[in-house]
């Protein structure tokens, strides 16, 4: 287990909760959903004994960090500004960002908006790409027969009634059926973030996976359930709720490219991968990431890359870091 440091910290006017290990130049870690900073307990090991200063916040409206009441506290550009401060906060002026799932969509926007505080930026499993031609509640798909699970999210009270109703078992079904325990995806690949039918709630056409897979321990799961219980799915389901908001607030920085170098990765079995005209976007990302050092697919391996592949991911990490 890491024997990373736990703090609070004050940082554009909320209360953060951070895990942190080592010395050195600072690498800020962004989890993704539904996770905490617990999802990067390998990474705070690894980069603190190559001799950086690992930081891992859960990320506003999780865990014990503060979880603002209004929705539209949610934005990406609340999020970036959270991160922002937390860099001052920390005595830098500046660090490298990673993030993983919501995390990668965060590290993006904030190495694209303030290149002077982020001097790199690794994505894992989602890629950059360009402002979408409609907001995301026209883009994504709905019927008669099933929505798409952001619709699903979207709703306040719909999603956190379910979810919060036996936490240990969502996380254990939104963790193994988005991992690459599930196999080659296919049409009948249970998918945490596909279509959910019509009269049906999300988790019912997960399945049950009694056993957890290798790579999540029982002492992990029980410290993403003791999160979870503090502060449930609400903030999470949040930053769904604002894919609108986000969307709209982006034409502001229409034709903005990534200008730090950048490192991707995604699993081979990732739920995103899989998705029509992803390999696509992933191909195309050096028109506005010109400075991507490397784009890799990992063998095997799911959504949650962090804790699937740590070895993988450690490496790459460290690499990408001392070349920088």
């Amino acid at each position: 287990m890491s024997a990373y440091r736990q703090n609070f910290i004050e940082a554009n006017g909320i209360r953060l909760h951070v895990a942190e290990q080592g010395e050195g130049p600072l690498v800020l870690l962004c989890h993704g959903f539904p996770e905490t900073s617990h999802a990067w307990r390998h990474q705070l090991a690894a980069l603190a004994q190559a001799g950086f200063h690992a930081v891992a916040p859960d990320l506003r409206g999780y865990g014990l960090s503060d979880c603002p009441e209004g929705i539209g506290q949610y934005t990406t550009l609340d999020v970036v500004g959270d991160l922002v401060a937390l860099v001052g906060v920390l005595g830098e002026s500046e660090g490298v960002i990673v993030g993983n799932d919501w995390g990668a969509t965060i590290a993006w926007q904030a190495a694209m908006l303030r290149p002077d505080r982020f001097r790199g930026v690794v994505a894992l499993g989602v890629p950059m790409m360009g402002r979408a031609p409609f907001a995301p509640s026209r883009l994504f798909p709905q019927n008669d027969q099933a929505w798409f699970y952001t619709h699903y999210f979207s709703k306040p009270g719909l999603a956190e009634s379910e979810l919060k109703r036996d936490v240990a078992a969502t996380l254990r079904k939104i963790y193994f059926s988005a991992s690459g325990d599930v196999g080659v995806r296919g049409a009948s690949t249970p998918n945490p973030f596909g279509l959910v039918p019509r009269g049906k709630q999300y988790l019912d056409a997960l399945g049950d996976f009694p056993s957890l897979p290798d790579w999540l321990g029982s002492s992990d799961l029980e410290a993403f359930v003791r999160a979870f219980n503090v502060s449930s799915f609400r903030g999470g389901l949040n930053y769904y709720r604002n894919l609108d908001r986000n969307w709209e607030m982006q034409a502001a920085f229409e034709g903005l490219r990534i200008e730090v170098p950048a490192l991707y990765l995604v699993g081979e079995r990732d739920t995103g991968l899989a998705m029509p005209g992803m390999r696509e976007i992933i191909d195309a990302m050096p028109k506005i990431v010109p400075k991507l050092r490397k784009s890799d697919v990992v063998p095997t391996a799911g959504h949650w890359l962090p804790q699937e592949a740590p070895d993988v991911v450690n490496a790459a990490l460290v690499e990408f870091l001392r070349e920088l």
